[in-house]
């Protein structure tokens, strides 16, 4: 296990020409994204880092950009407040989801509503694509996982996955594989080629869950102020971060783009950096009033949004 372990993180820092230190991790608050008003839920980057997107409890979904400090764009069509949201990887369409139990597809450059997909019995809290904009995941209160069909005009799931003990709150997609985190203490994994479904138990609620950007990791934050990181091949828990404050809200969590540091949120209001090997923190610093619930970090550059119940985005540069 030892062994695997070292060769796990030799893995990780083979791609890096020096270890990073915290002075260039981003901490220098270049803009505040206002207009929201309530507590915003989400916060996203998309796939190239040149756009983002908020939603929250004012019922509407934002876009931005974050580099100039701009608002482009706002869509307001749910009736309660939105929880998640994600876009397409040609930026074309969006999904988003909430209170109102229901799953929004909307044509980004209109602000037109597609398609409505109902279907869960209760709050929906997370939706994500899939690698191609063909199928939405939705993960709900109701303790299931929902797959919608983009293509066709139906309006009902074409799978549903009620294996959870209780409500699901994060989605992770590969190209052949659902991974959920839930209250019940779970992360699961569901080939959908073979029909196979691997439960890891942390034995705490999880409220997140993201995936390294080599794919052979889970992160996953869980409510007693832990976040663990899971080896997807084997099960092992390789390491845990604490400092941060996680017991009542969905607070995210992210590794950056070299796979080199874990980031996340807390309740406090700060964000916490740690070393992924030795699990130190190597910053925190106040980035909102109240609790922090999103945390995206730029697919390429030095760079990181975060969300707030203070009603506020903010961008984040070394």
């Amino acid at each position: 296990y030892k062994a695997h372990y070292i060769c796990l993180i030799c893995s990780y820092r083979a791609p890096l020409p020096a270890k990073m230190t915290a002075v260039q991790l981003p901490k220098q608050k270049v803009h505040v994204l206002e207009g929201h008003a309530g507590a915003v839920l989400a916060a996203r980057f998309n796939s190239n880092g040149e756009y983002a997107l908020s939603c929250g409890k004012d019922r509407t979904i934002r876009l931005w950009n974050p580099h100039r400090g701009i608002h482009i764009k706002t869509y307001k069509a749910h009736g309660r407040e939105v929880r998640d949201v994600h876009v397409t990887q040609d930026n074309s369409k969006l999904c988003s989801c909430g209170g109102d139990r229901q799953v929004f597809y909307w044509d980004v450059s209109t602000g037109q509503v597609i398609r409505k997909f109902r279907g869960h019995d209760s709050e929906v809290n997370a939706v994500k694509f899939n690698e191609y904009a063909s199928v939405v995941v939705s993960a709900g209160y109701d303790k299931s996982l929902r797959v919608w069909d983009c293509k066709s005009r139906s309006t009902e799931p074409i799978q549903i996955i009620d294996t959870f003990l209780d409500s699901v709150m994060s989605i992770c997609l590969t190209k052949t594989e659902i991974i959920a985190g839930s209250v019940d203490g779970t992360v699961r994994t569901f080939d959908i080629r073979v029909g196979r479904e691997i439960s890891d138990n942390f034995g705490q609620p999880v409220n997140c869950i993201s995936l390294s950007n080599d794919g052979n990791c889970i992160l996953a934050s869980c409510l007693d102020s832990t976040l663990r990181l899971l080896d997807r091949s084997s099960g092992e828990l390789l390491q845990e971060y604490k400092g941060h404050i996680c017991k009542s809200f969905k607070t995210d969590c992210c590794l950056t783009n070299s796979d080199a540091h874990v980031a996340g949120g807390s309740e406090d209001g700060y964000i916490y950096f740690w070393d992924l090997v030795d699990a130190s923190v190597v910053s925190s610093f106040r980035a909102h009033d109240l609790v922090v619930t999103s945390v995206s970090y730029h697919p390429k550059e030095s760079c990181m949004i975060t969300s707030s119940v203070d009603s506020t985005v903010r961008v984040w540069k070394a």
